[in-house]
C-alpha cells in the first residue's frame, strides 16, 4: 500500500469543505483538534471546528469503533447537570517508522509515537554504497525497524537525498547513484504497509513545522550529504512543477569556476557546503584562520544562493539543519550577513537564520509527520 501528500494541500485542515468533500475533511478536523488541543469534550470540538454538535457526535462514534479515539473520563465541572465526557486521540493506538537517508555516511531511523517521541532507534553504514547496494540497506534498516514496532504500525515515511516525485519515486539522488527509484512502491511491497517517500529537505520542513519553532512561512536548509532546501509556505508545502522546489544543491554559486561536483557542473553550491566538503576541506586547513575562512566562504555561497529566494519570497526565517559544529557559528553568520548585503533592508531587515532545535532526529520526525498527514490528516 503506497501513500503520499496531495500537491497544495495545507497541512492541518482549518475550516468546513463542500458536501462531497466533507467527511474525510471532518474526520481530519476532529482528529487534527485532539491531536493539538489534547482532551476536549464533544461540545468543545464543536466549538473549535464550526461542526454541528450532530456531525461531531456521529464522527467521534465512528472514530472510537475504529479506535482513533478514546474517552478519557468525565470533566471535572463545577456548572449544573451532567458532567461533559473528555475525548483524547488515542495515542497508544499506532507507531510509526521514520528513515533519514540524508547523512553522507549512516542510514538512521527510528519507532516513533504518533506524539513523535522516539522509542527505539537503528542504524547501518552507508560505507559508501550506491544503486541497488544502497536500496539494500534501506530495506535491511526497515526491516529492523518494523520488528522494533511494539504496537500495529501506522505507516513508514522515508527522507531521501535529491529529486523525490509525489509518488514516492526517486528521479534522481547523485551521491546514493538512483535514477528512477521505485523506493516508496518496493518498500510497501515489501512490508505491506502505508508508505511514504519525499525529499529529505521537504521532510525536514515538516518536521520543524509542526514540532520545533518554525512558523507557517519558513525555509528550511539541510545539509548532509548533499544540500537541499524544504519551504513551507502558508503552511503548505512547496513541490514545484517537476518536484525539485528547493533543490539549490545544484545550483552555480559565482561566476569563478569552483569544484567539480558529482552532477557534472563546477561550483555548485554542494561543493561549498556539503558536510563531506566542508569536512574534508577543514581537515586540510592547517591553521585556525584557514578554517574560519573555509567556513565563511562557505557562508558567503549559501546567502549568495539564498538571496533571490528571500527576496522573492519575502521570507522572514531561514532554519538551518546538519552538523552543528559546522553550521552554527561562523558560517551561519556569513550567510546572514551575505543575506543582509544582497536584499533590501526595507523588506528583508528583519530576516532571522537560526539552527534547527530538533537536532540529528529532524528528518526521522518530519517522516513521522508525513505518515500522520497522510494516514490521518493532521500534524
Amino acid at each position: 500500500m503506497t501513500t503520499g501528500f496531495a500537491s497544495g494541500r495545507a497541512l492541518r485542515p482549518t475550516q468546513k469543505v463542500l458536501p462531497e468533500h466533507a467527511r474525510g475533511h471532518n474526520r481530519s478536523l476532529v482528529l487534527q483538534t485532539l491531536y493539538r488541543a489534547g482532551t476536549q469534550s464533544r461540545a468543545d470540538i464543536a466549538r473549535e471546528t464550526g461542526l454541528t454538535k450532530v456531525t461531531i457526535s456521529d464522527l467521534v462514534a465512528e472514530l472510537i469503533v475504529e479506535g482513533l479515539v478514546i474517552e478519557t473520563g468525565q470533566r471535572e465541572d463545577a456548572r449544573p447537570g451532567k458532567p461533559a465526557t473528555l475525548l483524547d486521540l488515542n495515542r497508544n493506538a499506532f507507531q510509526i517508522i521514520g528513515i533519514d537517508l540524508s547523512e553522507y555516511a549512516i542510514f538512521r531511523g527510528a519507532v516513533l509515537d504518533l506524539d513523535g517521541k522516539i522509542l527505539s532507534r537503528a542504524e547501518l553504514p552507508l560505507a559508501g554504497a550506491t544503486g541497488k547496494d544502497a536500496t539494500a540497506l534501506v530495506t535491511r534498516l526497515a526491516a529492523t525497524l518494523v520488528a522494533q514496532a511494539t504496537l500495529p504500525i501506522l505507516g513508514l515515511g522515508v527522507g531521501s537525498p535529491g529529486v523525490v516525485d509525489l509518488a514516492g519515486v526517486v528521479l534522481s539522488a547523485p551521491n546514493l547513484g538512483w535514477g528512477g527509484e521505485q523506493l516508496q512502491a518496493s518498500l510497501a511491497a515489501r512490508f505491506g504497509i502505508p508508505v511514504v517517500v519525499a525529499n529529505d529537505a521537504n521532510v525536514a520542513a515538516l518536521a520543524e513545522h509542526s514540532f520545533g519553532d518554525a512558523d507557517s512561512d519558513m525555509m528550511l536548509i539541510k545539509v548532509g550529504h548533499g544540500v537541499g532546501a524544504g519551504l513551507l509556505l502558508d503552511g503548505t508545502p512547496l513541490f514545484g512543477s517537476r518536484f525539485a522546489a528547493g533543490e539549490i544543491g545544484h545550483v552555480v554559486v559565482g561566476t569563478d569556476g569552483g569544484l567539480l561536483c558529482v552532477c557534472g557542473k563546477h561550483g555548485c553550491l554542494e561543493t561549498w557546503l556539503a558536510t563531506p566538503r566542508l569536512d574534508a576541506g577543514l581537515a586540510a586547513a592547517t591553521t585556525p584562520g584557514a578554517r574560519e575562512q573555509i567556513l565563511r566562504e562557505a557562508g558567503q555561497r549559501l546567502g549568495i544562493a539564498l538571496a533571490p529566494v528571500v527576496g522573492a519570497l519575502n521570507l522572514a526565517e531561514i532554519v538551518l539543519s546538519g552538523p552543528t559544529h559546522l553550521l552554527d557559528g561562523t558560517l551561519a553568520q556569513a550567510t546572514i550577513e551575505t543575506l543582509r548585503n544582497r536584499t533590501m533592508a526595507e523588506f528583508h531587515g528583519d530576516l532571522t537564520l537560526r539552527m534547527t532545535t530538533l537536532g540529528e532526529d529532524i528528518v526521522m520526525r518530519g517522516a513521522a509527520v508525513m505518515v500522520l498527514s497522510a494516514q490521518l490528516g493532521v500534524s
